[in-house]
Formats: C-alpha cells, structure tokens, sequence
C-alpha cells in the first residue's frame, strides 16, 4: 500500500509542529502547503527538510488527485468552509480544534463528512497523551471506582507574548475562551467522566490587565456540567491568568481520588490517606503545540483511513459532541440561564 500525501493549508506555528510529526507517522507525508502567501518551493524544502509542493489556491490543492489527506491549520474562522470544501472533493480531514465557531456550522461539516464518507481527526490531541493515558487505565481498573465529580480547569494566559494573540483576541476568528483554547479541558472532562451531558450553567468574566483588554469577548468562563448519569463536573477557561501553564484534573470517586499526577486509592490497602501518592508520567503542562502528542493521533489516523474505519478517541463524531457541549457552555453564559443539551438536537 502506497503512503497518503497530505496537504497543509496554513502555514503558521501549528502547520510546522504537524509538519515535523508526520515526519515520523508510518503509511503518510506531507507532500504540499496552501498559504495565502507566496511560498518558494525551494526555501520550503530548506526550512522544512522535505519538498513542498506550494500553492496560494485552496481550490487548486483540492483538485490534486495525488493529495488524500487536507490538514486544517488555519485560524478558526476559516475551518468550516474548508473543511466542507475539502470533505465534498473527497478529501480525508486532519481538522484542528475547534472545528467552527458555531453550532450550525458544525452540522454542516457533519454533514459534508457523512455524505462524502471520508475518515475525519480532530485535534484534541491530549486524549493521546501519556498523561490521559494514565489517568484512563487508573479508571478502567477501578482504582477511583465510580466517579461522581470531576474538575478539569484549563488556565495559560494568551497574551501579546503568544503566537496566537493578533488573531485569538477577536470573537470572529476565537469564538469564545472556552472555544479557542479551553476546550481541551472540556474534551478531558468528556473523556474522564463518561456519560452524556445534560445541561450546562456557565458564567463568564475578564481581567483587567492591560496585556488583555483588546479581547473582544470574556477570557474567563466557569462551567458546571450535569450529566444524564447523575454525575456533576466543572470546567475552568482562563486565557487571561498571568501565571504558569496549568492544566489542572481533580477526579473524585467511590474509591478514591486522583488529583493531576497524583492520587489514594481506598482499594490498594496499605495506602496512607493522608498523603497523596505520585504516579510518574509525562504531565500536560504547556501550550508549546511542539510539545503536544500529534504523532500518536496522527498515526492512529492514518492507520484508520487505511483500515477504513474511525478512528479511536479523536474522529469526527466524538468531537462533534465535545463542540455541542461547549457551544451549550457558551450559549449559557451569554444568556445567563442554564441550557439543555436537548436545546442543541
């Protein structure tokens, strides 16, 4: 079986971490960049260590028979209609988060990709991280028990010092804090706590320092989710803390608790409940996306569309629920009301 030729489209800080990680996927290779630049094709290969084919026409990539895979690495805003476009010439979907900035769109996207039948990954790459991995065997084998309550606060500061910032600090192209960046501590509460969302109640706020006043929407939100199952859980995103990257998980169980990298377990006798114990692994702690477990996901990608099937964690549909929770987050916090996942069918 021949590998798949991928094609970037942006060409910013997140397309060269993904660029340097297909370098050691099996079965796929990024062949070809799409960037409202000019790009010369000889100085791509100089700073990128392969040959690039280079185009400023999206139009033009999607017609490349010999391109399989389009990545979506541009700012939010321009995902929807890209992705649509790249789904109906029957491309295969590397999309990073989020997939769109409103409800609607995101059907949409759905749609396209239902239709046309093409394997789909969203980026929320944390799922395939050490870290995760952990923290899900710990409760596979009932170490914590049932879970019943769940924090995952996502706080990294998004200021003019961040690659991001020029375009994040609009509501047009970011959405909302939780969109923009917190969403991988709601996608991490999803993942950690099973079960369906019921209703979300969320509040929202912003900082006064200087170094985020050009927001143009709130940089903090507190959401409290209740799920189907009775479980309850919050989730945290501030992009406006002045601090350290922290991504922070508090799981609490029937039989224990873990909090970030450390945790007591009622079910391993011999444990001192008074102290917590270390659980060695590498942590989530940085917004560097070169630093972010791309090559796992992406691997388990590629080897999907070859396999053609979904692939685990991260396919279309599973994001698809994540995107439906946050936007009944946000749509909360504008209205100051508790909303319904059923409001969102």
């Amino acid at each position: 079986m021949s590998d798949l030729n991928v094609g970037i489209v942006g060409l910013g800080w997140v397309a060269g971490a993904h660029i340097e990680t297909f370098k050691a996927v099996k079965g796929a290779n990024v062949t070809a960049i799409c960037s409202r630049r000019e790009h010369n094709e000889n100085d791509l290969a100089a700073q990128y260590g392969i040959p690039l084919k280079a185009y400023q026409n999206f139009e033009d990539m999607l017609a490349d028979p010999d391109i399989h895979i389009i990545d979506i690495c541009t700012p939010h805003k321009f995902h929807t209609d890209q992705a649509v476009a790249a789904a109906e010439a029957g491309k295969h979907l590397i999309i990073e988060k989020p997939i769109c900035l409103n409800y609607e769109d995101l059907k949409r996207v759905r749609d396209a990709i239902k239709k046309s039948g093409v394997q789909s990954c969203v980026c929320f790459e944390c799922r395939f991280s050490a870290h995760f991995t952990m923290i899900r065997s710990v409760i596979d084998q009932g170490l914590l028990g049932e879970l019943h309550y769940g924090e995952v606060d996502y706080y990294h500061g998004i200021g003019p010092w961040y690659g991001q910032y020029d375009w994040n600090i609009k509501k047009d192209f970011a959405g909302s804090s939780l969109l923009t960046a917190g969403c991988h501590a709601l996608d991490a509460q999803l993942f950690f706590m099973d079960g369906e969302v019921e209703a979300v109640t969320s509040l929202s706020t912003k900082s006064k320092s200087e170094h985020f006043t050009p927001y143009e929407y709130d940089t903090t939100s507190v959401s409290l989710l209740k799920y189907n199952n009775g479980k309850i859980a919050k989730v945290t995103s501030c992009i406006d803390c002045l601090q350290p990257y922290y991504f922070h998980i508090h799981l609490v169980g029937s039989e224990g608790s873990l909090l970030d990298n450390r945790f007591y377990s009622h079910k391993l006798h011999g444990m001192n409940k008074n102290k917590w114990s270390t659980l060695e692994t590498s942590l989530i702690d940085s917004g560097d996306v070169a630093d972010h477990p791309y090559e796992p996901q992406f691997q388990a990608f590629v080897d999907g569309v070859n396999n053609n099937q979904p692939m685990p964690k991260t396919n279309f549909d599973i994001a698809f629920e994540t995107h439906r929770v946050n936007f009944a987050a946000d749509l909360s916090a504008k209205e100051g009301r508790t909303v319904k996942l059923s409001e969102l069918g």
